[in-house]
């Protein structure tokens, strides 16, 4: 067993040979889902107290090749009643998903989601579901040679997807070759979700809105500044709803922004890899740091320091309203409850 008190960040030690990487997190249904990748296998630990403790992580499934690092690597997510696994291994190029029907103790086997061989073996995607049932998930896609946005729908909590949708292709020629997409659930099978884009050498964060199994309206850019980079800074940001409004988190050369709809975008200080949440305190961020992870918190003067080490976190809010945050380090998966 696996115990947090709030602010202190314990570990879930390696699982095998190789390090554990990786982690993402879900909740619904009085469960707190963590996936992590660990070699060619896919791990999950479950809290069934709102993230106050984790039971040992559970193998889900092996995957040829699992893509892991610089944010590919398995995601999970929560439908109705239904926990969704999914991951891509470089070996097919596919998207792969499992489903569990009973809290994530048992898994079916898997479904390719992409319906293009090798369209998805960049190894970057997002999931969400809703408490509907409804789930999307999008990916950087490779079936027409420059990177695109491409995505899949299920009515039914991943027992099936949809035929798979173009949701964004840059005039450009390609978006970001290698900045992972952010995706969040709005409710009544609407989702947003976030991608870098590639216009005429600039390099910002979009988001776009996905109704009824594509996307509705123009795509809107975050934050009033620009990046101009010829190159791929490998480094998506993140994405929540609160009270029915978008506010992403992102990186902008060597600093980190929050932006909320609506308002300027604001600088958090240096760093990447930003996971961000919300809970009715207000907006949480944390994000990567040359001395560890740091964590925006609501009403804070400061950044709170949450370790000396470590790399790529993870948030959720929970059931009874906490934040939970995880993130590698030192060949574990350490996490806090705040």
């Amino acid at each position: 067993m696996i115990t947090l008190a709030m602010m202190f960040a314990l570990s879930v030690g390696p699982v095998g040979t190789a390090p554990n990487r990786q982690p993402q997190l879900a909740a619904g249904n009085g469960v707190v889902a963590m996936v992590f990748g660990s070699g060619e296998s896919i791990w999950l630990a479950r809290s069934l107290d709102n993230g106050r403790s984790f039971g040992a992580p559970a193998k889900v499934a092996d995957l040829p090749k699992l893509m892991l690092g610089r944010h590919r690597g398995p995601r999970v997510a929560i439908a109705g009643k239904t926990m969704v696994v999914s991951a891509i291994g470089s070996e097919a190029g596919d998207l792969v998903s499992w489903r569990s029907t009973d809290g994530g103790i048992t898994w079916s086997k898997p479904l390719v989601v992409n319906d293009a061989p090798k369209a998805a073996r960049e190894g970057l995607h997002a999931m969400a579901g809703d408490a509907s049932g409804r789930m999307a998930t999008v990916w950087l896609d490779d079936r027409a040679g420059p990177k695109q946005l491409w995505g899949a729908f299920s009515e039914d909590g991943g027992a099936t997807w949809s035929r798979n949708t173009l949701l964004y292709q840059s005039p450009s020629g390609t978006i970001c070759e290698c900045c992972h997409p952010s995706l969040v659930a709005t409710g009544n099978g609407d989702f947003v979700a976030m991608f870098r884009n590639a216009l005429e050498g600039y390099r910002d964060l979009y988001t776009i809105r996905l109704r009824g199994g594509r996307a509705i309206g123009a795509p809107v850019k975050q934050g009033l500044g620009t990046w101009k980079l010829e190159g791929c800074p490998m480094d998506g940001g993140g994405l929540v709803v609160k009270d029915g409004r978008i506010t992403s988190a992102w990186r902008r050369e060597k600093d980190v922004y929050l932006a909320e709809e609506g308002k300027p975008e604001v600088k958090l200080g240096p760093g990447q890899d930003l996971a961000l949440g919300a809970n009715n305190q207000g907006i949480y961020a944390a994000w990567s740091t040359p001395e560890g992870i740091a964590a925006h918190v609501p009403n804070a003067s400061r950044a709170t320091k949450l370790s000396a080490a470590g790399a790529f976190p993870a948030i959720v809010t929970t059931g009874d309203g906490a934040i939970v945050v995880a993130w590698e380090e030192n060949g574990a998966i350490s996490l806090t409850r705040m």
